[in-house]
C-alpha cells in the first residue's frame, strides 16, 4: 500500500509542520495521483478570521449536545417529535448565527418522505425443493415493487466487485445478464481502507450487478477470515427504525434506497449449507478459493443451477426532514458554488433497554457533531469579510438509516445541481481524549488532501492512516454520499497520537465504543473534553474555509475509481 507521506516543514516563526496523505492502494496498482506539495508554505490567516476561531466556545459546544441529548428528545428518531424539537432547536440557533434559510421554497427544511417496507411473505425454490427461510435464505423487501415472482440461475461472482482500474474484476468472463449473483463479503487485501469499504458497501454491489445485467444479489453466509466491516445498510443498534430503507417522491417514486438499486429485485442472503453445497457440485472448493479472492484472483463461475422467488412487500411512509442554511460567498462568480458543512442530527430513539434506560441519546453520535457545526456558523458569524464561495450547513436525517438524508440531498440538493464543491462532513468525532492527531476518511481520493494538510498542520495536529480500517468508516457517514455523486468529500476522525507517546488512542476508543457507541449509555454524563471539540470545529471550518477562498475548484485525483469524466 502506498504509504501516507508526512511531509515536515522545519518548526520555526515563519513555518510549520504539514502533513500529507497516503493513497490508498498499493503502487503497482495504483494510477499516478496529485499529492500535496512537498513544501507547504505556512498558512496564514487574517487578524478577523484568527479572532472568530478563538472565540469558539467549548461551553457552547457542550450546552448545544446537553440539549440535543436530552431525554426530552428521546433519542431523536426521524419523525418523531423528538427529531422535530432537534429541529426547531438547530433552526434557532442558526439564525441566531446569522445564516439565512436555504432549504425548499425559502424555508430551512428539506422534505425527506421514507417509506418503511415489509415483506409479507416469501418463497424460494431450487430444482422445485422449497427452501428454509431464514436459514437457507433471507429476502430483503423491495420499496419499489410490491410483488416480485422471477426465476434466475446463480452465478457466483467473488466478492461483486468491479475495478479495472485497479486491477481486479470479478464480473470479467461470466455473463450475469438476467441472473442472479450470489457473492461473499471482502475485498482483495491489495484495496485500501477506504477503496474496500466502498466495494463493499451493499448499495455499491447492487450498483455493479445491476450495470452488468444481474437482476438480483445474494451474499453467501460463509466464514471469510474475519474481514472487515462491509458499507451501511441501515442503523445498527437499539432503536433504530428498522424496515426504513427507502425515499419516495410525492408521487410514490423510489428516489433513494438502500434495498434496491436499478433492475435489482432481489436482495437477500443464501445459508452456508446451501452454498458450499451448490459450489461442490460446480467442482469447486469454496475454502480454496476465498484465499484467492484476498490475494487478488478473481474466480467467478456459473453455479448451474436456478432459483424460483416470488414475496410481497408492504409499505408504511413517514416524513422527516434535512436542515439547510446559508451564508453567502462575495466573489461574483464563485459565490455560486457552495462548500458544505454536514452532520446528522437524528439517532435512534427508543428501544430495546440496556441497564434500564431504553433512550438512545446520541451525544457523541451525533449531538458533537450538530454542535460542531452550529460553532463553525459561530466562526463565520464573526468574520465580516465572508470567503469567495458561499457556505452551506446541512443538518441531515436517516444517518443512521444508511445514509439516506444525506443520498437524498447529494442526489436532489435545494440548491442548482453542480454548485457543490466539497463537502466536510462532521460525524462523531469521538472527543473523549486530546485531540492531536487525525484521519481524513476520503481526502486521498482529491485534492482536499492539501487543505487538510494545511489546515492540520496550522494547529498542530498531525495526519495519519486510518486508525481503525476495519471499521470501514468511510463508508458509513453522510460524506460517502456525496463522494458517490461525484462530490470531493471528506470526514475528520481521531488518530492514534496520544500525549504520553503511546500513540494507542484507538485503543482507548475501541473501549469506549464497547460501552458507549449505539447505546443509552451515550448520553451527556458520558467522557467528553471539550476543548478537543473545540479544536476540532476549529479545524474542520479552516478547511471549509480555505476551500471557499480556494479559486480553483477542489478536483478528484487523476484516475481515481471516484474521478468523474
Amino acid at each position: 500500500m502506498i504509504k501516507y507521506y508526512k511531509l515536515f516543514l522545519v518548526a520555526s516563526l515563519l513555518l510549520i509542520s504539514v502533513f500529507g496523505f497516503a493513497q490508498q492502494t498499493k503502487p503497482t496498482d495504483a494510477p499516478q495521483v496529485n499529492m500535496p506539495p512537498m513544501a507547504l508554505p505556512a498558512l496564514k490567516l487574517s487578524k478577523e478570521v484568527k479572532k472568530a476561531m478563538e472565540m469558539v466556545d467549548s461551553n457552547q459546544i457542550r450546552a448545544d449536545v446537553t440539549y440535543l441529548a436530552d431525554d426530552k428528545l428521546l433519542g431523536r428518531a426521524p419523525g418523531t417529535p423528538g427529531y422535530q424539537m432537534a429541529v426547531d432547536y438547530v433552526v434557532g440557533r442558526l439564525k441566531d448565527l446569522g445564516v439565512k434559510p436555504a432549504g425548499e421554497n425559502g424555508t430551512w427544511v428539506q422534505t425527506v418522505k421514507f417509506r418503511k417496507s415489509f415483506s409479507t411473505d416469501g418463497l424460494m425454490t431450487m430444482n422445485g425443493t422449497e427452501l428454509k427461510k431464514g436459514t437457507d435464505y433471507s429476502i430483503s423487501s423491495n420499496p419499489a415493487k410490491a410483488n416480485v415472482n422471477l426465476n434466475g440461475g446463480l452465478v457466483f461472482v467473488g466478492y461483486g466487485a468491479s475495478e479495472p482500474k485497479l486491477g481486479y474484476d470479478d464480473y470479467a468472463g461470466v455473463d450475469v445478464k438476467g441472473k442472479i449473483v450470489v457473492v461473499v463479503s471482502g475485498a482483495p487485501d491489495k484495496f485500501s481502507s477506504s477503496v474496500s469499504a466502498h466495494t463493499r458497501n451493499r448499495t455499491e454491489i447492487m450498483k455493479v450487478a445491476s450495470d452488468h445485467g444481474a437482476i438480483g444479489v445474494l451474499v453467501a453466509s460463509v466464514d471469510t477470515g474475519g474481514a472487515a466491516r462491509g458499507g451501511r445498510g441501515g442503523g445498527g443498534g437499539g432503536g433504530a427504525p428498522r424496515g426504513v430503507n427507502n425515499i419516495v417522491d410525492e408521487n410514490g417514486k423510489t428516489v433513494v434506497s438502500s434495498v434496491q438499486y436499478g433492475n435489482i429485485d432481489v436482495n437477500g442472503t443464501l445459508g452456508t449449507q446451501v452454498f458450499t453445497t451448490l459450489a461442490q457440485k460446480a467442482g469447486k472448493n469454496i475454502k480454496a478459493i476465498l484465499p484467492q479472492l484476498k490475494a487478488g484472483t478473481p474466480n467467478s463461475f456459473d453455479l448451474n443451477t436456478s432459483v424460483n422467488i416470488s414475496y410481497t412487500s408492504t409499505y408504511q411512509d413517514m416524513i422527516s426532514y434535512n436542515v439547510v442554511g446559508t451564508i453567502e460567498g462575495t466573489d461574483k462568480k464563485l459565490k455560486k458554488e457552495y462548500v458544505v458543512h454536514s452532520a446528522h442530527l437524528d439517532h435512534l430513539g427508543v428501544g430495546r433497554p440496556v441497564q434500564g434506560d431504553s433512550i438512545y441519546n446520541g451525544a457523541h453520535d451525533n449531538a458533537v457533531g450538530t454542535a460542531s457545526v452550529l460553532a463553525i456558523a459561530n466562526i463565520y458569524k464573526n468574520i465580516k469579510a465572508k470567503p469567495k464561495r458561499s457556505i452551506i450547513f446541512i443538518l441531515m436525517t436517516g444517518e443512521e438509516l444508511g445514509d439516506m438524508g444525506s443520498s437524498y440531498f447529494a442526489k436532489h440538493p435545494t440548491v442548482p445541481p453542480g454548485s457543490m464543491v466539497a463537502d466536510v462532513n462532521t460525524d462523531m468525532p469521538t472527543i473523549i481524549a486530546p485531540l492531536l492527531s487525525v484521519t481524513a476518511l476520503g481526502a486521498e481520493h482529491s485534492s482536499l488532501a492539501t487543505q487538510v494538510a494545511q489546515a492540520a498542520g496550522y494547529l498542530n495536529l498531525g495526519v495519519e492512516d486510518d486508525p481503525e480500517p476495519a471499521q470501514a468508516r468511510f463508508t458509513r457517514s453522510d460524506q460517502y454520499s456525496f463522494v458517490v455523486n461525484g462530490i470531493p468529500a471528506l470526514h475528520i476522525k481521531y488518530g492514534a497520537k496520544t500525549a504520553d507517546g503511546k500513540n494507542n488512542l484507538n485503543d482507548f476508543v475501541a473501549v469506549w465504543r464497547a460501552k458507549y457507541y449505539h447505546k443509552p449509555q451515550d448520553d451527556i454524563n458520558g467522557i467528553f473534553d471539550f476543548r478537543a471539540g473545540k479544536t476540532y470545529a476549529e479545524l474542520n471550518f479552516l478547511i471549509g474555509y480555505l476551500v471557499a477562498q480556494d479559486p480553483n475548484r477542489p478536483t478528484w485525483n487523476k484516475g481515481d475509481i471516484f474521478e468523474t469524466n
